[in-house]
């Protein structure tokens, strides 16, 4: 898996509105009734997100949602989302398993 990851901490109104309007409604209702403490946003092949979105699930207390976009590349995005402690051991796990 060649993947690209970053971490937020306490993610600004602007970074959440973004990333709210990437997600499906159905996506932007369950986030509002979540912790927002952290955001891990994972960018790679589809194939991998998947796989990354069951790992990151499996590993910690998080919400993981699909955020759409235009990649010219066809890479896909995931938001991780909850406390910054769960989001973090979420992002070891996913980076952990990479090297496979």
């Amino acid at each position: 898996m060649a993947l690209n990851i970053q971490f937020i901490t306490h993610p600004g109104p602007g970074v959440i509105s973004i990333l709210m309007t990437r997600m499906s409604t159905s996506g932007r209702k369950t986030v509002e009734m979540i912790d927002l403490s952290a955001v891990g946003l994972v960018q790679g092949r589809l194939i991998d997100m998947i796989y990354a979105s069951d790992i990151a699930e499996k590993s910690a207390n998080v919400q993981v949602f699909d955020l759409k976009g235009t990649c010219p590349q066809h890479l896909t995005m995931i938001g991780i989302f909850g406390e910054i402690a769960a989001v973090k051991a979420a992002l070891d796990a996913i980076s952990a398993e990479e090297g496979l």
